[in-house]
């Protein structure tokens, strides 16, 4: 079982345990990975390509990895409160909390997810 993602570009070579990842943002043509701890790593790749890079390489970890709107991957086991009202999501990882926002529909989405597989 592949537990590192790797994101591989001309100049470098990114390979992070999938269990740091926090979430992915996007930012126009790159995306932020923040894995926990706090780092926070710019890579060239648009966010659709990195979901494209984790479903090929973690391809039993898809669900751990959840797309909410455009902009956010996030890692499901990392989710500590969801307040729709608010439009907000936190994830807390072993040392550090991280406040999100989301639109409403996405967050809707997200807590139905997590409902349906506890």
């Amino acid at each position: 079982m592949k537990t590192h993602l790797v994101i591989s570009t001309s100049n470098e070579l990114l390979r992070v345990a999938a269990m740091h990842i926090v979430y992915i943002s996007s930012d126009g043509n790159y995306s932020n990975l923040l894995m926990s701890g706090g780092e926070i790593r710019m890579v060239t790749f648009q966010l659709g390509q990195i979901e494209e890079m984790i479903n090929k390489q973690l391809p039993e970890m898809r669900s751990t990895f959840i797309r909410i709107g455009r902009s956010l991957i996030i890692n499901i086991n990392q989710v500590y409160h969801i307040n729709i009202s608010r439009q907000q999501l936190v994830l807390h990882d072993r040392d550090n909390t991280y406040t999100l926002s989301a639109s409403k529909e996405a967050l809707k989405a997200l807590k139905e997810h997590i409902e349906k597989n506890i």
